[in-house]
C-alpha cells in the first residue's frame, strides 16, 4: 500500500480510538487528561472499555463488501447485491440476467479479468483497516485491571475475527499478508510481500482454536442476536477448517487429516454440547423453510446461532422487494439435484415423473423442493407476486410476459420469501439475516468424517439423517449407496456424492456453493451453462409472450438463461479461476505483492 493510504488509514483509526475515548465509562472520568492523546491511562482499563472498543468491530464486519466474513444484508439500497442471499449467484444455484448482478455473471461464466481497483468481496482497503483495528486492541487489551480471563475473551472475540477474517482471504487470493501487530506509517510490514498459505491458515487455526478456548458460551447480555459465543466460534472454525482440509487434499497441500480433525472435532463438541437443535413442530412440508421466512426476531428459533439484527432508522434493507423477480430464479441443475422421495437421483429413481410440465418436477420429491421452488398450486399460500389474492395471474412467469412478477429461469424462489416484506417495504425493511445454522454443523461433521474415510452410520444418524428425518425422507445409509451416474466422474465416493448432495439441498441460497466447487476442485461444473424450464411447444403455449432463448439438452429443448449474451459460453480455467485475482492498484502500491498464477 501506498504510504500515504496507510497514513489516512492511521488518521481515520485514531479519530476511531479517541471517540471511544470520549463515550467509556471509567471511575476516573473528571481526572483531566490531554485530550489530543492516547494513553493507556485513558483507556483499556475497564471491562467496559474493551467491550465498547470490540463493539467497533461488529460495526466494521457489518459491511459485507468490505469485511465478507458475517454475511447478512448490506444497508439500505445496496442490499440488492451485497449480502448472503446472493452469493449463489457466482455458482450454477442461481441465474441472474439484471445488470447490477453483472459481477456474479462474469464470475460465474469465468470472464472476468484482472481489476484495476478492488471488486466485490474482494482485496479493499476497509478490509484491512479491520486488521487493524483487531490488531490494536490485541497491544492493549492487556492493559485492562480485570481478571485474565474476562480479557481473554474479548482477545478470543477480536482473535476470531481475525482469523475467520484471513481465511476468507485465502480462500479466495491464496497467500495473503499476515499481519499480527499494529503498524505505524514507517513499518516494513507495508511493503512486505504476501505470506505463504499454510503460513497464515496456520495462525489462522492458533486464532480460531484460542477463540474457541476462551469465548463464554453465553455473554449474558440479553440482547439477541448478542455477540459470538463459543458455539459461533466452534462452527466458525468448522466451517473453515473443512474448507482448508479439502482444498489440500483436492489441490495440493500438507496434512489435510488434521484438518478434517480438527473440523469434525469442533462440530461434534457443538452437537454433543451445545444447546442448538434444528427447528421442527412436526410439519414435514412446512418446517424447512420456515425460518427462513421469519421476518423480524430470531431470537430464541432452536436452530439458529447468529443472525443479523435490521431495525428501521438504523440499519435497514430491501431484499425482500428485490428478491421478486431480480435474483433470475434456480437452474435446472439445482432443481435436478433434490432427491426422489425414495432416496434415488432422478436419474435412478422409477418415481421420477419427469419435467414435461413444471408441476411434474415436485412429484415425488424430497419436501424441500416445494419449500425452495414455487410450485403453482402454492401461489395463494406464499401470495407469490400478487398485490391481492383476487389476482388471476398464474405462476410461473418468464421474462416477456405481461404483469405480475417474472423470472428467467421458470423457478421462482421461495425459500426466504414474505409477501408483506416484499411490497411494504422497499430499502426499510428489517428482514433479518441468518449468518449461521445449527444445520451446517451437521452437514460440516458429516463431510469432515467422510473425508476422513472414519465415518460410520452413527456418524451419518447424528447429521446427515436429522436433516432428512425433518422433512420426511428415507435414511442416507452408508452400507447401501448407489452412485449417480451424472457424478461417476466426480473422483469421489457415493458416499461423499451424496454428502455433497445434501449440502447443496440444505444451504441453497445461503452462500456456500461456489466456495464449495472451488474447495473440491469441481470448478469444469461451472462450464455447463445455467438452464431453466422445459421450453417445448407446450410451454411455448402456456407461457405466452415469453421472451426467451432456448437450447437442446439431450435432444430436449430448455430455456437457455445466457444464450445471446456474453456469458453464453462459460469457461473454467484450471490454472487459474480457482483464486481470483490480484487488483493492478495492489501490486503498484506494493510492488513486492505478486499476482496469482494464470491472471
Amino acid at each position: 500500500m501506498k504510504l500515504k493510504i496507510m497514513k489516512s488509514i492511521f488518521s481515520k483509526y485514531m479519530v476511531v480510538v479517541m471517540v471511544l475515548v470520549l463515550v467509556s465509562c471509567n471511575d476516573d472520568f473528571l481526572e483531566r487528561v490531554p485530550l489530543d492523546e492516547i494513553s493507556a491511562t485513558t483507556f483499556w482499563n475497564t471491562e467496559n472499555d474493551l467491550r465498547v472498543y470490540n463493539n467497533r468491530l461488529y460495526d466494521l464486519a457489518r459491511n459485507d463488501n468490505e469485511v465478507p466474513i458475517l454475511m447478512g444484508h448490506f444497508d439500505g439500497f445496496n442490499s440488492h447485491w451485497a449480502g448472503i442471499w446472493y452469493l449463489d449467484e457466482f455458482a450454477d444455484n442461481i441465474a441472474p440476467r439484471h445488470s447490477r448482478h453483472t459481477r456474479y455473471q462474469q464470475v460465474r461464466a469465468g470472464k472476468h479479468t484482472v481489476p484495476s481497483d478492488p471488486q466485490w468481496f474482494g482485496y479493499r482497503d476497509g478490509g484491512w483497516q479491520f486488521i487493524r483495528a483487531i490488531n490494536v486492541g490485541l497491544a492493549n487489551y492487556d492493559n485492562a485491571s480485570i481478571d485474565q480471563a474476562v480479557i481473554d475473551q474479548y482477545a478470543g472475540e477480536a482473535r476470531l475475527f481475525r482469523g475467520w477474517f484471513y481465511a476468507d482471504k485465502v480462500s479466495k487470493f491464496g497467500d495473503a499478508p499476515w499481519v499480527d501487530k499494529e503498524l505505524t506509517t514507517e513499518s516494513e510490514e507495508l511493503y512486505a510481500s504476501r505470506t505463504p498459505r499454510e503460513e497464515v491458515m496456520a495462525n489462522v487455526l492458533a486464532d480460531l482454536t484460542f477463540a474457541t478456548e476462551t469465548l463464554p458460551d453465553d455473554w449474558g447480555d440479553g440482547g439477541a442476536p448478542g455477540r459470538l459465543n463459543r458455539w459461533a466460534a466452534l462452527l466458525v472454525k468448522s466451517r473453515v477448517c473443512l474448507f482448508e482440509g479439502t482444498w489440500r487434499k483436492y489441490h495440493g497441500g500438507s496434512d489435510p487429516e488434521l484438518w478434517f480433525q480438527e473440523a469434525a472435532a469442533a462440530a461434534k463438541e457443538v452437537i454433543d454440547n451445545g444447546p442448538y437443535s434444528l427447528f421442527t413442530s412436526g410439519n414435514p412440508e412446512q418446517d424447512y423453510n420456515a425460518i427462513h421466512r421469519m421476518t423480524d426476531d430470531l431470537s430464541g428459533v432452536s436452530e439458529v446461532m447468529y443472525w443479523r439484527r435490521y431495525e428501521l432508522g438504523i440499519f435497514t434493507n430491501h431484499v425482500q422487494s428485490y428478491h421478486r423477480g431480480y435474483n433470475g430464479g434456480a437452474t435446472k441443475s439445482m432443481v435436478e439435484d433434490y432427491l426422489c422421495t425414495d432416496g434415488l437421483p432422478i436419474s435412478l429413481s422409477p418415481l421420477y415423473q419427469g419435467d414435461a410440465q413444471i408441476e411434474d418436477v415436485f412429484e415425488n420429491r424430497d419436501p424441500r423442493l416445494r419449500q425452495t421452488i414455487l410450485h403453482p398450486d402454492d401461489v395463494l399460500f406464499y401470495s407469490y407476486g400478487r398485490e391481492s389474492v383476487d389476482d388471476p395471474r398464474p405462476y410461473p412467469r418468464l421474462s416477456g410476459m405481461a404483469g405480475g412478477q417474472t423470472i428467467e429461469t421458470g423457478y421462482h424462489i421461495i425459500k426466504v420469501f414474505d409477501v408483506n416484506t416484499a411490497y411494504a417495504t422497499y430499502n426499510t425493511s428489517n428482514t433479518p439475516a441468518i449468518t449461521m445454522r445449527f444445520g451446517e454443523v451437521l452437514l460440516n461433521y458429516a463431510e469432515a468424517m467422510a473425508e476422513l474415510g472414519t465415518i460410520t452410520q452413527a456418524d451419518l444418524d447424528i447429521s446427515i439423517n436429522q436433516l432428512r428425518d425433518r422433512v420426511g425422507m428415507p435414511h442416507l445409509d452408508m452400507a447401501n449407496v448407489q452412485m449417480d451416474p451424472r457424478y461417476a466422474n466426480d473422483g469421489v465416493s457415493p458416499l461423499i456424492v451424496e454428502i455433497r448432495r445434501e449440502r447443496r439441498v440444505e444451504l441453497f441460497m445461503e452462500g456456500f456453493r461456489y466456495d464449495d466447487l472451488r474447495r473440491w476442485k469441481q470448478g469444469k461444473k461451472l462450464e455447463t451453462p445455467d438452464y431453466g424450464i422445459r421450453f417445448d411447444d407446450a410451454a411455448v403455449a402456456r407461457y405466452e409472450n415469453a421472451n426467451v432463448q432456448v437450447s437442446d439438452v439431450d435432444g430436449i429443448p430448455y430455456i437457455d438463461v445466457y444464450k445471446g449474451t456474453d456469458w453464453e459460453s462459460p469457461v473454467f480455467d484450471e490454472s487459474k479461476h480457482y483464486l481470483w485475482p490480484i487488483p493492478l492498484n495492489v501490486m503498484a502500491q506494493n510492488t513486492n505483492i505478486k499476482q496469482n498464477p494464470g491472471w
